[in-house]
């Protein structure tokens, strides 16, 4: 087993657990739909959650590919996928037992927990761009990496999540989600893109 192998057992174990925490969430107020106003503030907040927890594993491939084994490394991937999990178990309200009739609303759910859960997800992000930074100031492989696309997309991601999570006013709140959320989505579709340009994978053998 390879240093990264060993390291993403334990890193991948983590950040799934708030995959399933989403999930989890969503079917737990799917099961009780009866009573729950969904709304769409806390179904994008979900999704943007979900797919930064999914950018954080490939980013894991980049960044800890080469790493050695370190049991420091083993406590930054504790940090990082502990913080995402906060975030991910806040985001869907807990849904009391069948038979107690209070209604529960999503989007009044989403102002009461959205500084809490942004926060968690910047601080994850903060916690690997501290490290990206420092790879960068000292080894040419990472600083060829840091092309000014990727400081531009972290101002985005930075500013637009701050704004979110705090913005008093409600609809620039709701802007700053939707914006991020549209660049993430838009990630996934330049990746896409990539993808088929380079004429997908091999066929198995």
């Amino acid at each position: 087993m390879s240093p990264f192998e060993f390291f993403f057992s334990f890193y991948g174990l983590l950040l799934g657990l708030s995959v399933a925490e989403l999930v989890g969430g969503f079917a737990r107020v799917l099961h009780e739909r009866h009573r729950i106003r969904f709304g769409w503030l806390t179904p994008m907040l979900a999704i943007f959650v979900a797919m930064d927890v999914a950018t954080f594993w490939s980013q894991a491939w980049v960044i800890f590919r080469g790493a050695p084994f370190n049991l420091s490394l083993l406590f930054l991937g504790l940090a990082v996928a502990a913080t995402f999990y906060v975030a991910a178990s806040i985001t869907f309200p807990r849904v009391t037992a069948e038979g107690v009739s209070d209604r529960i609303d999503l989007d009044q759910h989403f102002w009461a927990h959205r500084r809490l859960v942004f926060t968690c997800v910047m601080a994850a992000n903060a916690i690997v761009a501290a490290l990206f930074t420092g790879l960068a100031a000292t080894n040419a492989g990472f600083a060829e990496l840091a092309v000014p696309r990727l400081w531009i997309g972290m101002a985005i991601f930075v500013v637009g999540t701050a704004t979110a999570a705090f913005a008093p006013w409600r609809r620039v709140a709701v802007a700053a989600l939707v914006l991020v959320l549209a660049y993430s989505v838009w990630n996934v579709a330049r990746s896409a893109a990539a993808l088929i340009t380079a004429g997908g994978w091999a066929p198995p053998v």
